[in-house]
C-alpha cells in the first residue's frame, strides 16, 4: 500500500465479520488517524485511511465508502475541497468534518458545501461514533442487525451497555471511573 494510506479492518485474521459499514478517515495529523482507526475498528467498522487530499480522493474512489471523516485545514487541498470533488465524482457518502475550525461561518460552509455534521476539536471518540452513526443510518447505510454488545479479547469480556467486565469468567470489580 501506498505510504500514508492503510487499511484497518474489523475483526481478527480468519474471522468472518461484516463491518458496520466502511469509514475513509482523512486527517493530515496521524496521530488523529490512528486514534479514530483503532477505535471505529474496535466499534466494528472497516477503516480506510488518506493523509491529504489527494489521497483521499483515490481511496474514496477504489473503496466506495459508506461514509467519509475529513479533516478540513490540511496541506494542498483541504477538506472542503476533497468533498467537493467527490461529489463531483459522483460519490455521495455522508461526510463528518472533524477539524479545528470552529468558526460560525466554517461550519455553515462545511454544511452548506453537503457536509452532514461538523464536529471540532478536541472531540470526544463516543460523540464522533455516534454522529457518524446518526448520518450512517439517515444515509440509510451501515450494518442494521442489532450489534453484539459484549467484546471479547482473550479472556476478558466487556458489556457495553452495562459496563460490567468479566475476566476468565468472573465479574471484575471496577470503579465508575474505570
Amino acid at each position: 500500500m501506498r505510504k500514508g494510506v492503510d487499511l484497518v479492518t474489523a475483526g481478527t485474521p480468519g474471522e468472518n465479520t461484516t463491518p458496520e459499514a466502511r469509514v475513509l478517515v482523512v486527517d493530515d495529523e496521524a496521530n488523529i488517524v490512528e486514534l479514530l482507526s483503532v477505535s471505529l475498528k474496535f466499534q466494528g467498522f472497516e477503516v480506510y485511511t488518506a493523509t491529504n487530499g489527494a489521497q483521499a480522493l483515490d481511496r474514496a474512489r477504489e473503496t466506495r465508502p459508506d461514509a467519509v471523516i475529513l479533516d478540513v485545514m490540511m496541506p494542498g487541498m483541504d477538506g472542503f475541497g476533497v468533498l467537493r470533488r467527490l461529489r463531483a465524482d459522483g460519490i455521495d457518502a455522508p461526510a463528518l468534518f472533524l477539524t479545528a475550525r470552529d468558526s460560525l461561518q466554517d461550519k455553515i460552509a462545511g454544511l452548506t458545501l453537503g457536509g452532514d455534521d461538523y464536529v471540532t476539536k478536541p472531540f470526544s471518540l463516543e460523540e464522533v461514533v455516534a454522529r457518524l452513526r446518526v448520518i450512517l443510518r439517515r444515509a440509510g447505510k451501515g450494518n442494521k442487525e442489532p450489534r453484539n454488545v459484549r467484546l471479547t479479547f482473550a479472556d476478558i469480556e466487556l458489556d457495553e451497555e452495562t459496563h460490567e467486565v468479566w475476566k476468565a469468567g468472573q465479574p471484575v470489580s471496577l470503579s465508575p471511573t474505570e
